[in-house]
């Protein structure tokens, strides 16, 4: 696809790369962008100053990076954003890392996306060896969905959903719990991805970057709302993973699954495989901290791998135990300056 991998050798060993605490990495989550045609309230501020596009890698050197990851073990991509596809030309990079899921060497090529542009681009991912995607979708009020999401059209995500459907993707829904906002229609969304033969999974408000308004009046412990769940559903726990944070209940009266993600009332750290790459090349290796390497230097600095292979296990060498994300009133600044939309949803 882009140049001769044979110009590229890899010149360290390819041992998995495995963290201080025993932890096999084989999760890599790829930020193609920091943009997104939405700016939901707890995310992103209304007013976005965004990378210059000259910062960012470039598709041929996200390719390169995912490859290298690859090699070391990594057994699932998960293109993220910002919106991943309002990256132009992202579809040849998609096209292009289909080829480890053609050898075997990896097992899954996935994105996450709020699924305004998903019914242009449903066939093409199908088409690549992609098979089920994350949508994000909170509501499915058109009133609150634009509050949410301040410039969203429900009715394009809804059809984004549709096309992934007749595409044969399998689609699973993202829904952030907001107090006071959709707190009220978990229910409703519940039976709406069930019905529809899609999982669901809530998450809790995270403390990343500064917004327009206290997260605090956003959190909604997902704590409280599995026992409000539980007093009209059958609720029971499943060992099913997907290789993310989340902890899943088959609900009996849908027959679907019900995921959480609780970074704050139950972080789950203990089993974390995944880094995240950012689009401009910092590689963190927990959410919830600061550090991270610079892979942008090694891949520009020589057509030889082997900078790059070394850069990535010395920063697996560093990861930490857990992040220290805290959510109350003592805590009124983010945990962390940076947007979600940077380190990659």
């Amino acid at each position: 696809m882009w140049g001769s991998p044979a110009r590229r050798r890899h010149t360290t060993d390819h041992q998995p790369l495995v963290d201080p605490f025993g932890r096999a990495i084989t999760y890599l989550r790829v930020s193609v962008t920091d943009r997104c045609d939405f700016r939901c309230v707890y995310c992103m501020s209304e007013d976005m100053a965004f990378l210059p596009k000259r910062d960012l890698l470039t598709l041929e050197e996200l390719d390169r990076i995912c490859s290298v990851f690859v090699g070391k073990g990594v057994r699932k991509l998960r293109i993220t954003g910002g919106e991943p596809l309002v990256r132009r030309d992202i579809m040849t990079l998609f096209r292009s890392l289909s080829r480890h899921l053609e050898t075997d060497a990896l097992d899954e090529l996935t994105l996450t996306t709020n699924g305004s542009q998903l019914a242009r681009h449903a066939a093409d991912l199908a088409s690549c060896g992609v098979r089920r995607i994350n949508v994000s979708l909170d509501t499915l009020d058109d009133g609150k969905f634009r509050r949410i999401t301040r410039w969203g059209d429900l009715t394009k995500v809804l059809g984004g959903v549709d096309a992934a459907q007749r595409a044969g993707l399998k689609v699973k829904i993202n829904t952030v719990a907001l107090k006071g906002t959709n707190e009220d229609e978990i229910e409703t969304l519940l039976g709406w991805a069930h019905e529809r033969g899609m999982d669901l999974t809530l998450i809790e408000v995270m403390p990343l970057g500064e917004i327009d308004s206290e997260r605090i009046d956003q959190y909604l412990p997902l704590s409280l709302v599995r026992a409000r769940l539980a007093q009209r559903f059958t609720l029971t726990e499943i060992d099913e993973r997907t290789g993310g944070p989340a902890r899943y209940v088959r609900v009996t009266e849908t027959g679907g699954t019900l995921g959480f993600i609780t970074p704050m009332t139950h972080n789950f750290c203990e089993s974390c495989n995944r880094v995240r790459l950012t689009c401009t090349g910092q590689l963190f290796m927990c959410l919830g901290q600061e550090d991270a390497a610079d892979l942008r230097a090694p891949v520009r600095a020589s057509e030889s791998d082997a900078a790059l292979e070394q850069a990535i296990v010395a920063a697996i060498a560093r990861k930490p135990k857990g992040h220290d994300f805290v959510i109350d009133r003592r805590h009124a600044r983010p945990a962390l300056a940076r947007h979600m939309s940077v380190t990659g949803g």
